[in-house]
Parts: C-alpha cells; structure tokens; sequence
C-alpha cells in the first residue's frame, strides 16, 4: 500500500510541477521555477522509491499515463487549453493503455 501512495504523491508532484513549467513563462518567472524544479525533484524521489517494492512496468505506465491526463485536465482548468476531440481520444485511448499495462503485468513484484 505505501508504494501506491508513494506513486499517487510522485504523480501529484510532476503534475504540479508540469503546470508550473507553463506558468513559469520559459523558466523567468521564479517562484513557478522554483516549484517546477521541486516539483519534479520530489517526483522522482518518489517514484525511486515506490520502484523499491513495485514493478517498473506499470508503475510507469500508471506515473506518465496518469499524469499526462492531469496535466491536460490542468491546462484546460488552469490555463483556459482548448479540448478537441482528438485530444479527448487521445487521452481516453492513454487511460485504456495504462488501464492494460496494469492488469496485464500487475504492479507488486
């Protein structure tokens, strides 16, 4: 159970730090800088740290599938991003992928 909520907290925190990469304008905006280099920095450590019980497969699949939806989702609340319908079976066809890599190579090792 740690290494699920280890994984939750690595993809809530490259989320974040995806959307600050926006807000930072090119990196010249500091404190959204700041927060895209934390961001990610806690991400990863996360991550390395639920692969040391989860198996790297899926668990990547779930960290990048989940997030890129979250960063999508983000964009649209956050910074008014258009959704076409491509982009919607894009990220529906995303979830369906990450939905196979993880019942078909189970996370727990």
């Amino acid at each position: 159970m740690t290494g699920f909520l280890l994984v939750a907290g690595a993809i809530l925190s490259e989320v974040a730090a995806t959307l600050s990469l926006r807000a930072s304008h090119g990196l010249t905006r500091l404190a959204p800088s700041i927060l895209v280099v934390v961001g990610y920095g806690l991400a990863f450590v996360l991550l390395a740290q639920a692969l040391k019980t989860l198996n790297v497969g899926p668990v990547y699949a779930v960290w990048s599938g989940v997030g890129t939806v979250g960063a999508f989702a983000g964009g649209v609340l956050f910074f008014d991003e258009t959704v076409r319908l491509a982009t919607v079976i894009g990220v529906a066809l995303v979830v369906l992928g990450v939905a196979v890599m993880y019942l078909g190579g189970g996370m727990e090792h």
